[in-house]
């Protein structure tokens, strides 16, 4: 088997993502992180750009031990000389220097012929190498370069001791097909291809970043930069979980490659970047979104209740998750709906169940997510409970600051639509009176209380209440998303508890 070597970006080009800038601690405290996660290069930033990052890139030398730590620099002496200097005292150093090639960028940013290029890419690599002897060289937009210079450039670095070619896909150009192609050229048309390791290093404008990488490697490069979560320049680079996990995921593919990666650590490696860079990681990210492993259609959960590689290709075990959700919403079905009341504690025969699942589906319509407490209350309304007397049909109001409260509910009793209507001090009081004019009884309101049980903004209200008739209380609860539907629900099962008359 050969080892692909994972290289990680994400302090150097996962930074350079607007709005991405880490502090020193921070750099450091993921540095320590992907040791941990055990990736086999860390690019610990660009020493030239500021003073601060050359201060980081040195400590997080020092402190690194495993893993190899590098420096980007410029074909520029001082670009060299400070990342030479800056992981000095790293116990695997490594210089990573770049050279831009492609027609577009020697006419219109260097504005110079390809043998000037060649002549300072020849000097750069000498002068790195007498800071260290780990050199790596990037030709820069090399999938737009004209072939027969990019082979001449690959050629002569090696000859001048690098001892890994990158192959950048700089501005996310490229598609699998033609990445395949271009390293295989490499390999065909560069007779000293043999020395040296090749990178690959593919931007995501096209959404193809991890599908390119991925083609390269069966091309025959056998190093991969990538980063955490994906973060980068404009659209960001190839995501060190997606190259990781696919690589061990379809061994059929595969099956020849393995990387040092500790994949339990991927997840918590994530959320400590998403946290450092303040970028929130996408709920449907391949591998580490909130949603990777979460399933809410019925058909779905059903399926993965009696095996779970129905429809997960991998164990959440495996990349640091606890387990997989069965998130329980409108498209759930019985399955789910019964083994998350089983793990509350709480079994129902089929007929308990049929009713609290039609209650449920109600609630799912009007609630984005519902939470262990929504399925308390649902069970505990529903369940147990006698043939109401008296049910909510529907209620209508008209209110606000300038309007006196009006309302007109419908009951259904015995089979029969029977309404009335009332104003009153409040939508809820004109509701009660409403419903005192249908049912007959004239209640006194001896306690009211009303509070959110769940989470969000579409939270379960839940009323709870006291009604005084006769000398007789009874309390009555009720919940709903809309509070002045709980409040009704509330009276109205406070009703159903009285004699009827």
């Amino acid at each position: 088997m050969e080892k692909i070597i994972i290289f990680d970006t994400t302090l150097r080009d996962g930074e350079q993502a607007p709005g991405a800038a880490l502090t020193s601690f921070q750099k450091l405290e993921v540095a320590a992180q992907l040791e941990k996660l055990g990736v086999d290069i860390i690019e610990a930033g660009f020493p030239v750009a500021s003073p601060d990052d050359f201060a980081a890139v040195v400590s997080i030398a020092k402190l690194v031990k495993k893993c190899g730590v590098c420096a980007l620099a410029r074909c520029i002496d001082k670009d060299i000389e400070r990342a030479g200097t800056a992981v000095k005292k790293a116990k695997h150093p490594r210089v990573h220097l770049f050279l831009a090639t492609s027609k577009i960028h020697l006419k219109y940013k260097f504005k110079k012929a390809e043998d000037e290029i060649a002549n300072i890419a020849r000097e750069s690599i000498r002068k790195a190498k007498k800071f260290c002897t780990d050199i790596e060289f990037s030709p820069e937009d090399a999938t737009r370069t004209n072939k027969d210079f990019l082979f001449r450039m690959i050629e002569m670095a090696i000859k001048e001791g690098a001892q890994t070619i990158n192959i950048p896909d700089t501005v996310g150009y490229s598609y699998p097909q033609e990445v395949y192609a271009l390293i295989s050229e490499i390999i065909n048309n560069v007779p000293n291809i043999n020395k040296t390791v090749i990178a690959t290093h593919c931007h995501n404008d096209l959404g193809l970043a991890t599908a390119n990488s991925l083609s390269a490697v069966l091309a025959g490069a056998r190093q991969v930069h990538c980063t955490i979560n994906g973060i980068g320049e404009r659209a960001g680079n190839a995501s060190l979980e997606e190259i990781v996990m696919a690589l061990r995921t379809r061994k059929d593919v595969f099956g020849n490659f393995y990387t040092g990666i500790n994949t339990r650590e991927i997840y918590r490696t994530s959320r400590l970047v998403s946290k450092a860079t303040n970028f929130v990681v996408p709920p449907n990210k391949a591998i580490v979104g909130r949603n990777a492993f979460a399933h809410e259609s019925g058909i779905h959960q059903d399926a993965i209740l009696k095996k779970r590689i129905t429809y997960e290709i991998m164990d959440p075990h495996d990349v640091g998750i606890a387990s997989s959700q069965l998130i329980l919403g409108k498209h759930s079905g019985r399955h789910a709906f019964r083994d998350r009341l089983k793990g509350l504690g709480i079994v129902l025969n089929e007929e308990q169940l049929n009713k609290a699942f039609a209650r449920f589906k109600e609630v799912a319509d009007k609630k984005k997510d519902i939470f262990d407490d929504d399925l308390r209350i649902i069970v505990e309304e529903e369940v147990g409970a006698a043939k109401p007397v008296w049910k909510l049909e529907s209620f209508e109001i008209n209110s606000g600051t300038r309007v006196k409260p009006y309302a007109q509910v419908a009951l259904i009793k015995a089979g029969k639509n029977l309404s009335g209507a009332s104003s009153g001090d409040g939508p809820v009081d004109a509701c009660f009176k409403a419903i005192d004019k249908i049912t007959g009884y004239h209640a006194k309101l001896d306690d009211f209380r009303l509070e959110a049980v769940t989470s969000g903004k579409d939270a379960l209200g839940q009323a709870s209440l006291k009604l005084k008739v006769s000398g007789s209380v009874v309390s009555g609860r009720g919940s709903s998303t809309d509070i002045i539907e709980a409040a009704i629900k509330a009276y109205i099962d406070a009703v159903n508890k009285l004699k009827n008359k």
